[in-house]
């Protein structure tokens, strides 16, 4: 398995994979198979691959630890920019397609819908750390500061399920967010099961 994800092209097939989802959101936008509502059947779309993403990202650290498969980190970082992009494109069809780049009235709803703000306070964490996922960063904050900064990855997952809940919360339609949700539980549960064996 080592050899496998260490082959020279296990990143390129991992870059396809993570295009995928939008390559077929473009195919079905330019040839409308989104629905009767394709900014909102687009926005929620990105928004899903941003969150499944997410998961993948956190995954990663225990799924190398549980499987002896040190290999499995060089992924890591492409996962969690993928994240970032998808997220990027959500917030983007949002802002022209809902609000049609009218920033103040992006403003008032972000002061008005929770859900919005929770979500944008998600971007901002993700947008932070995507612009210190370069090996320049880590030198410039040190490993250890660079660390404990991208161990909000785990804040940004709870802001990112919580920001889905009120979403969904208007439709009474909360299944999808208890997969989520028990998937971040296990791998935060997880993380912190390994802490607190190494303490021991």
């Amino acid at each position: 398995m080592a050899r496998v994800l260490l082959h020279p092209a296990a990143k390129p097939l991992l870059h396809g994979l993570c295009l995928l989802p939008l390559a077929w959101l473009v195919y079905a936008a330019a040839f409308d198979h989104l629905g009767a509502n394709p900014a909102e059947a687009l926005i929620r779309s990105l928004g899903g691959w941003t969150l499944r993403l997410l998961c993948l990202t956190l995954a990663v650290t225990p799924l190398r630890q549980m499987l002896g498969l040190p290999a499995l980190a060089r992924f890591r970082r492409m996962l969690g920019v993928y994240t970032f992009c998808y997220a990027l494109l959500h917030l983007l069809c949002y802002s022209v397609f809902d609000m049609g780049l009218d920033w103040g009235e992006i403003a008032r709803d972000v002061a008005k819908r929770p859900f919005i703000l929770v979500g944008m306070c998600a971007f901002a964490l993700l947008l932070l750390l995507a612009a210190t996922s370069f090996n320049r960063a880590i030198r410039w904050l040190g490993a250890r500061r660079w660390q404990q900064l991208h161990r909000s990855v785990y804040l940004i997952a709870l802001l990112a399920l919580l920001h889905f809940f009120w979403m969904r919360a208007g439709k009474n339609d909360f299944a999808e967010v208890a997969v989520y949700a028990a998937i971040v539980a296990v791998l935060l549960l997880a993380r912190i099961g390994r802490k607190l064996l190494l303490k021991k």
